[in-house]
């Protein structure tokens, strides 16, 4: 599988693992939800962290910056699914650019040798 391609998996995969950790600390901060929600949620920011550590980058940094993009084409999706809100077009715009962000990262030359 191309390294770029997986690099988009694992942000993916990252992003679920972020959201739904500190989602997981929104609930039970703002919901009044039982402290047992810390547990996966502490597990979930546990991974999330793991698997950024997966991203075929050199520095850190770079990594990061380009799971931004990532993480607000899921915090998107989130709002969706989850919060069964419609995003509007100022969303999907953001969302537009800061995926544009990380194929310009992900994908520079430089980063390929």
């Amino acid at each position: 599988m191309n390294v770029q391609w997986w690099s988009l998996v694992i942000y993916a995969a990252a992003a679920v693992a972020e959201i739904a950790g500190c989602f997981a600390f929104w609930a039970w901060l703002r919901l009044d939800l039982t402290p047992l929600w810390l547990i996966p949620g502490i597990a979930s920011l546990i991974l999330f962290a793991f698997l950024l550590t997966q991203v075929d980058l050199t520095l850190a940094g770079r990594a990061y910056a380009a799971y931004g993009g990532i993480y607000i084409t899921a915090s998107v999706v989130w709002l969706c699914v989850i919060e069964g809100q419609t995003p509007d077009r100022f969303d999907f715009a953001g969302v537009g650019f800061s995926l544009l962000g990380t194929a310009i990262i992900l994908l520079a030359p430089s980063l390929r040798s």
